[in-house]
């Protein structure tokens, strides 16, 4: 540790405790005063607990061990841990940036099920500090400042990553709406020559084996791409129990229940051979009427995707769902030129790689901030910045 640093505990250097908790009965809509409880303001209140800012972690949760500081003349509630030093030799600021990167708050939280930071898992964790207060001031300065930069940093990438994504959205929008001539209208059955999905394997999840026949279900199935994770297979004694809906190359699939319904992608080559379960639909486009990739886009616009959604909540009382039958009935327009439709997919698929090139390199921006942040802790906690 550098000259002038001090090594310390949590409870040597910090009082901790939980103040008294008020039930959201008890607040008033229109209160004098914040209320703080585990993430921050979580209501109002016309009596305060504490007149100056303090340091709280929330102690309770998904989020236990996140760091806030409350506002002036504010009730903090017992979800929160109010962490404050016991004299000056520590600077609140300084000691918030610690919270962030220069202790393992981690070694603190107990419980799987509903993690919780108790006083006593605190006190023992261990701190360095500049012993000038001076030094702490100059720290959190640097900090503040580096800190703001990111933000606005990262403030900009999200934004860019949010306008390449929407740049493609509004194109494939357009071509569905903006339709020049020889576009023509028909139902799904007129242009398919398969539309059905499958079922669970005798004995459900048990039944999965670690390589063989895949099972696609509706988790692999996202719009604009196939999801390898958590990709199941099946025994070819299973596999020929759902031959009626093997899958094929350059079949569109279709989330047809849940929470995904309408999601849709065209299956990837290297999934072959496969199967589908029941949450999910092959359609299979007559290759003579009908380009696979392009019915891909279509079904993903923005038009038709509503239109899927809301056949969805016509198909299922108590969960969205959509019938084979509704997709058959589906009714969709297209150019009656096949190589319109490929030529329309082609500058689509252009346009994709282009879009996720870009969010690729501002998820790397991203990245190296969030980095950038944790080199930068370091070093403040070291007595090297």
């Amino acid at each position: 540790m550098k000259a002038g640093w001090e090594v310390s505990t949590l409870g040597d250097t910090c009082e901790m405790y939980q103040p008294k908790t008020i039930s959201g009965k008890e607040m008033v809509a229109d209160g004098a005063y914040p209320v703080f409880g585990a993430n921050g303001i979580i209501g109002r209140y016309n009596q305060y607990n504490h007149e100056d800012p303090q340091l709280l972690i929330t102690c309770r949760g998904a989020t236990c061990g996140s760091v806030n500081i409350s506002e002036p003349k504010s009730w903090i509630t017992g979800n929160a841990m109010v962490v404050r030093p016991k004299n000056a030799s520590i600077e609140m600021r300084f000691l918030e940036y610690l919270f962030r990167g220069g202790i393992d708050i981690s070694k603190a939280i107990t419980g799987a099920a509903q993690p919780q930071i108790t006083r006593t898992n605190l006190a023992p964790l261990k701190i360095s500090y500049p012993t000038l207060v001076e030094e702490q001031q100059r720290i959190v300065g640097i900090l503040d400042e580096a800190f703001d930069g990111i933000a606005t940093a990262k403030a900009n990438a999200e934004q860019n990553l949010q306008n390449a994504r929407a740049l493609f959205e509004s194109h494939l929008q357009s071509v569905f709406t903006q339709r020049g001539g020889g576009w023509v209208e028909k139902k799904l059955k007129m242009l398919t020559t398969k539309i059905g999905s499958g079922a669970t394997p005798l004995g459900g999840e048990e039944a999965y084996k670690t390589e063989g026949i895949s099972l696609i279900r509706s988790l692999n199935v996202h719009d604009l791409g196939f999801r390898y994770r958590k990709l199941a297979f099946i025994d070819n004694d299973q596999a020929d129990r759902l031959s009626n809906v093997v899958v094929q190359k350059r079949d569109v699939l279709l989330n047809i229940t849940g929470a995904s319904v309408a999601r849709c992608c065209v299956v990837p080559d290297d999934v072959l051979p496969a199967r589908v379960n029941q949450h999910v639909s092959i359609i299979r486009p007559n290759a003579d009427k009908l380009d696979a990739e392009f019915l891909h886009y279509l079904l993903i616009s923005k038009p038709y995707k509503a239109r899927l959604l809301q056949t969805g909540e016509e198909g299922g009382s108590t969960r969205q769902a959509i019938t084979k039958a509704q997709i058959q009935e589906f009714t969709i327009e297209y150019p009656d030129n096949l190589e319109e439709q490929r030529l329309i997919a082609s500058r689509l698929d252009t346009l994709r790689a282009e879009t996720q090139r870009l969010e690729s390199i501002y998820q790397q921006k991203l990245a190296a901030l969030d980095e950038l942040k944790k080199s930068l802790l370091h070093q403040a906690f070291t007595g090297q910045l």
